[in-house]
């Protein structure tokens, strides 16, 4: 880091002029790395991927989107079979068929097949599959065209509502998609991150973190854009990249200014002294954290699907090009014109802050019931997580009113039920396409099936069986297993999109233990040169877990249980939507090492100067916590941001890393973290000569504790 600093500082024009062009061409390169983004979300290699891939090509409309169901509710004493009925049914739904031209279509009117029809007579439903065009908010344009086209129509007197999970999506406003979304949700993000940071500096110092940050997001797309021109780069990689790019950039810039500054306010130091200094111990610890933020992110990267392993790339992208911003650009920046933005000049930073260092001997002086009161908050949130059940949110979660809600409430009511919105779809190859549902009808799981005659083409039919349960559910895959596993007449497999979700799970929560225990190793080998230790990054690997557990237990507490969900107006789920856990994990397992990175680097610093664990633990937490704690504020804001975007999903997303972030800061950083560096006292420092040698660090011997040193505090 000393060489790269002196190369940096010796060479001021050449480094500014090259982040200059890379600015100017990454800005240019915003709206086509935009373009090159891909739509799609898919499973290669998977029965329902690919039965889906097929339909697609055979019948122009693949069943990897959840249909469209238009769905009325006739009035007492008036049935399906009352005259005009069916002809006025017909009617509405060529009105649906000229909306969306491309669509294939089944219902009671074109079939007169009683499956479409509830017990009593009264509801009917039709099937609308549309084809799947991708991007963040797939069907969604289509549900309201055949809204719009419906819209006055009547069947036998009554109005025809079209639900399905996207018509519900977008009735619930989730219909705005990709540039504007991502630009209002990141300037409010980075109002809220200047707020802070104006407490923090209380100096125009409070727009430097912000201009890395400016740099760092659009270099991230100008890198982007090549990936995306060469493999599939998913179209949600521009909100992360924003968002998070945002949070991370302003933290790393944080570190290193809040270092600047104290080490600046030390006697006979220049300023360029000040830079270097900041660069050894803050420009480090910088390094670190982006490298644990990039091998977290392996967990996406290694995942067979290619939207997600695209995400991961990105994200470990935003990573690296925060740090390279960080210990490049921000070093000239504060050896050139940082005095002169430091301006009203105070001199909070340059001694520990005496708020956290109180704190902190409090948790020192009560280590133990700290750290047991701590586990057990959080153990609370683990088991809450071990209750996660995966799958689409449960329909009626989705939208609390709309015409998409009162057609689900009709389904429901009838006894039709939801199992219309997320259908098993067999293609069949070879065979009696009645026979096949005729044995579909049979199995456990599976209340109706329709092969409509007109489904038929190139010596294929299509067979659509209807799931008791939500086709995502647990009870869902379970029915979609039984159906694979029962010997079918002719030739068929599964699609749908329930079944190509089923498929995903599988995919890559098969190979997700091991996926997080590779992660883990790696972290640890870095983290134990980083802090020459074994015994603390051990911690931190342990903790970092813990931290991603408790995360996913929130999500189950507030949105698969709905304790709190009706704060955004939304019913409990019963499921989280099967992508969210790995995503939370390999966010989450690498920024909030960032925090620990912080912490613990000062720890070992304090140590190695004082001999005194207690020493180093107030010191510790009383230089960092006021800037772990802006930093994660900052990160919450971002995700609170995200959370405005309209949708259940995201709403998810935005809670789980958002409070997240919110306890490690707290909870394990502020609490558990440093109780248990003071329970375990000397053998925190242990580094062992042959583990050194690997490692390639001096040895870091078990000595006996030296008297605590009081830790000085502002008066």
């Amino acid at each position: 880091m000393e060489v790269l600093t002196r190369f940096v500082l010796g060479h001021k024009r050449l480094v500014l002029g090259l982040w200059l062009a890379v600015v100017i061409a990454a800005f240019a390169a915003l709206q086509p790395a935009n373009d090159a983004l891909s739509q799609q979300f898919n499973v290669p290699g998977r029965e329902g991927y690919e039965t889906n891939q097929e339909l697609g090509k055979i019948y122009g409309v693949g069943g990897d989107i959840s249909p469209l169901v238009p769905v009325v509710t006739l009035p007492q004493g008036t049935t399906v079979d009352s005259p005009g009925v069916r002809r006025q049914l017909g009617a509405a739904l060529a009105k649906v068929e000229a909306a969306l031209p491309e669509a294939r279509t089944a219902s009671y009117a074109s079939t007169g097949d009683r499956t479409f029809v509830s017990e009593d007579g009264r509801t009917t439903f039709a099937l609308v599959y549309i084809p799947a065009k991708g991007g963040t908010v797939p069907g969604q344009a289509e549900a309201g065209l055949a809204q719009d086209a419906l819209a006055g129509v009547t069947v036998g007197g009554s109005a025809v509502d079209v639900t399905g999970l996207d018509a519900l999506r977008a009735s619930a406003g989730q219909g705005e998609e990709g540039g504007a979304g991502v630009l209002i949700g990141t300037l409010l993000a980075a109002l809220g991150a200047l707020l802070v940071l104006v407490f923090v500096f209380r100096s125009f110092m409070a727009v430097v973190p912000l201009l890395m940050a400016l740099v760092a997001i659009p270099t991230t797309f100008l890198l982007i854009w090549p990936l995306a021109t060469v493999t599939d780069v998913s179209v949600i990689v521009q909100f992360l990249a924003a968002l998070i790019g945002l949070g991370i950039a302003i933290d790393y810039a944080l570190l290193v200014v809040v270092r600047w500054r104290e080490e600046r306010d030390q006697p006979n130091t220049t300023n360029e002294a000040a830079v270097k200094n900041a660069m050894k111990h803050a420009g480090s610890a910088v390094v670190f954290s982006g490298t644990t933020v990039a091998i977290s992110l392996l967990a996406l990267v290694a995942v067979p699907f290619p939207a997600l392993r695209s995400i991961g790339i990105a994200g470990l992208l935003i990573a690296l090009v925060s740090v390279a911003v960080a210990v490049t650009l921000l070093p000239v920046v504060l050896a050139t014109v940082g005095p002169k933005l430091d301006w009203p000049r105070n001199r909070r930073d340059a001694q520990a802050s005496r708020g956290w260092s109180t704190w902190a001997r409090m948790i020192v002086r009560h280590r133990w019931i700290a750290a047991v009161a701590s586990t057990a908050v959080l153990l609370l949130l683990v088991a809450a997580a071990a209750t996660i059940q995966l799958g689409n949110p449960r329909a009626d979660s989705l939208s609390q009113s709309g015409p998409a809600r009162v057609g689900l409430e009709n389904l429901q009511s009838s006894g039709i039920g939801t199992g219309p919105l997320t259908p098993f779809d067999a293609l069949v190859r070879s065979g009696d396409p009645e026979a096949v549902a005729e044995t579909l009808r049979k199995v456990d799981g599976v209340q109706s099936v329709v092969a409509p005659a007109d489904w038929r083409r190139d010596g294929t039919a299509i067979v659509v069986a209807f799931p008791t349960a939500d086709g995502s559910s647990a009870e869902g895959r379970a029915t979609l297993e039984r159906i694979r596993a029962t010997a079918l007449p002719g030739q068929a497999t599964i699609g749908g999109e329930a079944a190509q979700s089923a498929d995903f799970i599988d995919a890559v929560y098969s190979k997700f233990p091991y996926l997080i225990a590779l992660i883990c190793l790696l972290t640890f080998v870095l983290l134990a040169r980083a802090f020459r230790s074994l015994l603390l990054p051990l911690k931190a690997v342990l903790l970092n877990l813990l931290s991603v557990a408790a995360a996913w237990g929130l999500l189950v507490l507030v949105f698969q249980k709905g304790y709190g969900s009706g704060i955004w107006g939304i019913e409990a789920t019963q499921a989280i939507n099967v992508e969210l856990p790995i995503v939370v994990f390999a966010f989450l397992f690498g920024i909030s090492m960032d925090y620990q990175v912080f912490i613990i680097s000062r720890m070992r610093e304090a140590y190695d100067r004082t001999g005194s664990t207690e020493t180093a633990v107030v010191e510790g937490i009383g230089r960092t916590g006021r800037l772990v704690t802006s930093a994660a504020l900052i990160l919450g804001l971002a995700f609170a941001a995200f959370s405005m975007t309209p949708g259940t999903e995201a709403k998810m997303f935005a809670l789980a890393l958002g409070l997240g972030i919110l306890i490690d800061a707290t909870i394990i950083r502020g609490v558990l973290a440093p109780a248990l560096v003071a329970l375990f006292g000397r053998w925190n420092w242990w580094l062992p000569d042959r583990a050194a040698r690997l490692r390639r660090v001096g040895p870091s011997r078990v000595q006996d504790e030296a008297v605590p040193d009081p830790v000085p505090v502002p008066a």
